[in-house]
């Protein structure tokens, strides 16, 4: 049997303070820190192979990005541009990684900070290589307590579609979709090192809200699993959690406490992160002792290119378009004849439109599959819908999947074709033409199928 080893390493990414918010179609900038940013590695070695598996507090990687830290890992390690698996934790109160139009006077602050996120990525994985050591590795399947998550899209009584429709909004009839409350656990225990906790959940990173930097919950998770189980480290990987957020929209009992409704009607703050980091910590806690070990003799990482179509607007619709996205840049919303999540919808949909007037007509998605022994994780460069981790979750073959968004990239929102049909911020601001999401499971099996 070959062996397996894992090792580990984590460094602090805190921008500067005035460097650009990263999450919304708001301009945000740094005002101090509510805690660190952090980016952390493992890298696995068994068989010859080694394969660096990155989690990073930013809100996704751009391509440029990407290409800019594979090309450091491999120039400063053994490990080659193909074996490494990048994921962002998707925090909305990160910092900039590329220039957007919003923050088109601070281009060079914002690069600046990329070439240094892309160089302590690249020396965390030094460290990490070098802190090598032998491992086993666990399994198991958690579930998340009530309050934590919702689906964020809602039918309403009138018969649209509405995303985070305003809090006691009694035009609410139901949620469009079902949750997926399980919470994928792994666990590494290293000989002479820290043991490693990895989780796996589908709910997006924005409950803090703000011009202060943020892991939001992730990073509150993950220091309280550290600090409850001494001497483990704790990753996050975001599931399929394109239409999940934290806010319940007939709150009841103590679901405000600590909490604010936010510009876009979510419920945010940083008493919201605490809470939601602090649940899901009690998950991870409840099952840590209960892994199932099972050997690890081989590794393997692959993946696989699909072709999507875009979703280019038409004609009649491009006037309006260039109006909204017009009135947007000058700093005038409030002639958009739009509030909250609704005017974030028109303006998103709006910038969607304009930036793929000249196309491209086709994008090309990469799916990536990292394996583990009979233990997979799947990444997804992007945001995908609950339903499209569930559906991946039920491929035959493994003895656990796991579905991880916003890896080697972030294309946009991968909306289920329903979601189409109904309208909704999601399907509206997508890159993709409808039939992605069913793509993307079909391209997904067939990949798990040739790594198996």
């Amino acid at each position: 049997m070959s062996k397996f080893q894992v090792g580990y390493a984590e460094v602090n990414i805190n921008p500067p303070l005035g460097a650009g918010v990263s999450g919304y179609y708001i301009p945000r900038y740094g005002k101090g820190f509510l805690d660190d940013l952090m980016s952390e590695v493992m890298v696995f070695s068994c068989g010859g192979k080694k394969i660096a598996l990155i989690s990073v507090d930013v809100c996704g990687f751009a391509a440029s990005v990407l290409k800019e830290v594979k090309k450091g890992i491999a120039e400063k390690t053994d490990i080659p541009e193909s074996n490494i698996f990048l994921s962002a934790t998707h925090t909305h109160t990160g910092a900039l990684l590329v220039p957007t139009e919003a923050f088109e006077a601070d281009e060079e602050v914002i690069r600046t900070y990329a070439e240094f996120v892309t160089n302590r990525i690249v020396d965390g994985t030094v460290m990490a290589l070098a802190d090598l050591k032998d491992a086993k590795m666990g399994f198991i399947v958690g579930y998340a307590p009530e309050r934590v998550a919702y689906i964020r899209r809602y039918k309403m009584k009138d018969g649209s579609t509405f995303t985070c429709p305003p809090i006691g909004d009694p035009n609410i009839d139901h949620p469009i979709g079902e949750l997926d409350q399980r919470v994928n656990v792994l666990r590494f225990d290293r000989e002479g090192g820290h043991s490693i906790v990895l989780v796996n959940y589908g709910l997006h990173a924005d409950t803090v809200n703000g011009e202060m930097f943020s892991s939001d919950w992730p990073g509150w998770m993950r220091r309280t699993v550290e600090k409850v189980l001494d001497g483990t480290k704790c990753m996050f990987y975001a599931g399929a959690q394109g239409d999940v957020g934290s806010t319940h929209v007939f709150p009841e009992g103590g679901d405000m406490n600590d909490t604010e409704i936010s510009f876009d009607n979510e419920m945010k703050s940083p008493g919201m992160a605490r809470f939601v980091g602090r649940a899901l910590a009690g998950t991870v806690l409840q099952v840590y002792d209960k892994v199932e070990y099972i050997d690890v003799d081989s590794i393997d990482l692959m993946e696989k290119v699909i072709p999507i179509p875009s979703n280019m607007p038409t004609k009649e619709e491009l006037p309006l378009a260039h109006k909204y996205k017009e009135l947007h840049d000058a700093g005038r919303d409030d002639e958009i004849p739009f509030k909250a999540m609704q005017l974030t919808t028109v303006v998103a949909e709006a910038l969607r439109m304009v930036r793929l007037e000249n196309g491209p007509e086709n994008y090309m998605l990469n799916l990536t599959a990292l394996r583990l022994g009979d233990v997979v994780m799947l990444g997804i460069p992007g945001e995908p819908f609950t339903e499209i981790g569930v559906k991946i979750k039920e491929t035959e073959g493994y003895r656990m999947i796991l579905p991880c968004a916003l890896t080697n990239g972030d294309m946009g929102y991968f909306p289920v074709q329903s979601a189409y049909d109904e309208g909704g911020y999601e399907a509206k601001t997508s890159p993709f033409k409808a039939g992605v999401a069913e793509r993307i499971i079909e391209g997904a099996k067939e990949l798990l199928s040739d790594i198996r």
